[in-house]
C-alpha cells in the first residue's frame, strides 16, 4: 500500500471510543466559536494521525448527521463546522507545486446538490494512497458531467446526492448507459432508490476508495 511520507493509515475500527469522543468535543467547541481555522487545523491533524477514512466515518459523518440546523445559530454553527472540514480536507497532503494526476477518477455533486463534503473527503483519501481526482464540486448539471466525462475520459465517476431531492436514480442510470466504459457510482444518502445496472451505490467510504482504486475495465 503506497502512502505519502508521515502518514499513518488506521483502520476505522481501530480508534478508541474515548478518543472519538474527546475529537468530536474539540471540533463541537470549534463549531460553537464558528472557528474555522481551528476546525481545519483539527481535521489535519487528525488525518495524519489516523488517516482520512477513520475520522470521516467515526467523526465528520456522524457530527454533520447529528447537527440539526434548524435556528439561525445552529445553521451558523453547521456552516462553520462544514467550511472548516472541507478546507482541512483539501489542504491534507495536498502539494500544489507537484500535483497528482486525476488517474481515472472523476467527482461530482448532482444537479442542483449544493453538499458534496464526502467528496472532499474521498479525494483526500485517495491522496493518502498517491492518487489524484477530478474534483469538479457541487451542483454539476448532467449535461456539464457528460461533457466533463467525454473530455477526461475517466474510468470511474462518483456522484455525490445528499437528499433524495437531488439523488435521482433514473439520472445517474440513464448517465451510466451512456458512458458503458465508464464506472459510475452513486454516494452520499440521497440515493434512496435503488440503483440499476450498470450504476450502482457506494456505502462507505473506505468501499469508496477501494473502488477507485481498482483497476479499469479491460
Amino acid at each position: 500500500m503506497t502512502v505519502y511520507p508521515g502518514v499513518r493509515l488506521v483502520l476505522t475500527e481501530g480508534v478508541p471510543a474515548e478518543v472519538v469522543e474527546i475529537v468530536r468535543k474539540r471540533l463541537s467547541l470549534a463549531a460553537e466559536d464558528l472557528d474555522g481555522n481551528r476546525i481545519a487545523a483539527l481535521v489535519t491533524e487528525f488525518a495524519d494521525q489516523w488517516g482520512v477514512p477513520a475520522l470521516w466515518e467515526r467523526v465528520c459523518a456522524p457530527m454533520l448527521a447529528a447537527l440539526p440546523g434548524h435556528t439561525a445559530t445552529e445553521i451558523a454553527v453547521e456552516r462553520a463546522f462544514s467550511e472548516g472540514v472541507r478546507v482541512g480536507l483539501d489542504v491534507h497532503l495536498r502539494q500544489p507545486v507537484r500535483p497528482l494526476p486525476t488517474d481515472g477518477v472523476l467527482l461530482a455533486g448532482a444537479e442542483q446538490e449544493t453538499h458534496c463534503l464526502g467528496l472532499h473527503a474521498l479525494a483526500a483519501a485517495l491522496r493518502e494512497r498517491a492518487r489524484g481526482s477530478l474534483l469538479l464540486g457541487p451542483a454539476l448539471p448532467w449535461p456539464a458531467l457528460a461533457s466533463a466525462a467525454r473530455r477526461a475520459r475517466p474510468h470511474t465517476v462518483v456522484v455525490w446526492a445528499q437528499t433524495p431531492v437531488t439523488g435521482r436514480a433514473y439520472r445517474l442510470v440513464r448517465f451510466a448507459r451512456d458512458f458503458p466504459s465508464v464506472r459510475v457510482y452513486g454516494a452520499g444518502p440521497g440515493w434512496i432508490e435503488p440503483l440499476a445496472a450498470p450504476a450502482a451505490r457506494l456505502a462507505t467510504l473506505p468501499v469508496a476508495v477501494t473502488t477507485c482504486l481498482s483497476p479499469p475495465r479491460p
